[in-house]
């Protein structure tokens, strides 16, 4: 009963990986992120997030190229909270035209 649980849950943990990612490899993924620290997992989610946001705000500026820095993350805002959520957060974001 016990062996059931521990293999669905670690089916349920590979099933959210990459479907383009070896199985054998999914484990092992998931057996280094157990044997990771909280602390270490902190700091794993911590640099994923920057990354995502630092790409994010690539993408936007080469969207627009004339934006400044202000805009950009007014437009992050928008990308990230929504139009509206954006708008009631930072009023000026509700100028901005386009996306």
């Amino acid at each position: 009963m016990r062996r059931d649980r521990e293999k669905s849950r670690q089916q349920a943990a590979t099933a959210l990986l990459n479907a383009d990612t070896a199985p054998e490899v999914q484990d092992i993924q998931v057996e280094l992120w157990r044997k990771m620290s909280p602390l270490e997992k902190a700091r794993a989610v911590r640099q994923v997030s920057r990354s995502v946001r630092e790409l994010s705000l690539a993408g936007i500026r080469q969207r627009h190229p004339s934006a400044s820095e202000r805009e950009c993350l007014l437009r992050y805002a928008q990308l990230t909270l929504g139009r509206r959520l954006a708008a009631m957060a930072y009023p000026e974001a509700d100028k901005l035209s386009g996306r």
